[in-house]
């Protein structure tokens, strides 16, 4: 497999890490892009998974975001875990909506990382914003070269 470029290397880590994320695929979301520090990923709102006000459960909107931000992340190939997130839900997502969460990252110092993800509706209204703290495993690959 091709790892001679940093493009090369995320594009390697997305389907492994996609092939073996069950939660990930169980919600139907996809991996639009990848790019080293970067990821996009999108989900439809489906009928169940909207709470009690026939909204989306944030916790599923929560679930996008953090997915977005692991892809970016664990880009570089190097094992990387979440430390922590807080997220802020600004705007209500409906069924049959499309969102789509895209990760940025923002600070990568030694072993810990800081990532913005923001997620929007098909019509580019903002839902929800996310903040994630990473910390790398040191000596670990997501995919073996």
């Amino acid at each position: 497999m091709d790892m001679s470029t940093p493009q090369a290397v995320a594009e390697r880590v997305r389907v492994a890490m996609y092939a073996s994320d069950s939660a990930t695929r169980m919600l139907g979301i996809e991996v639009e892009a990848i790019s080293p520090g970067g990821a996009t990923l999108s989900m439809t709102v489906r009928a169940d998974m909207l709470n009690g006000h026939q909204t989306c459960h944030g916790g599923l909107i929560s679930t996008l975001a953090d997915s977005a931000f692991a892809f970016a992340c664990n880009s570089y190939n190097e094992l990387t875990v979440a430390s922590g997130f807080s997220i802020d839900l600004v705007a209500p997502a409906r069924e049959g909506d499309r969102l789509t969460a895209t990760a940025v990252e923002i600070s990568k110092a030694g072993r810990t990382g800081v990532y913005d993800i923001d997620v929007r509706n098909q019509h580019g209204v903002r839902i929800a914003v996310f903040r994630g703290r990473s910390y790398t495993i040191k000596g670990k690959a997501v995919v073996s070269a």
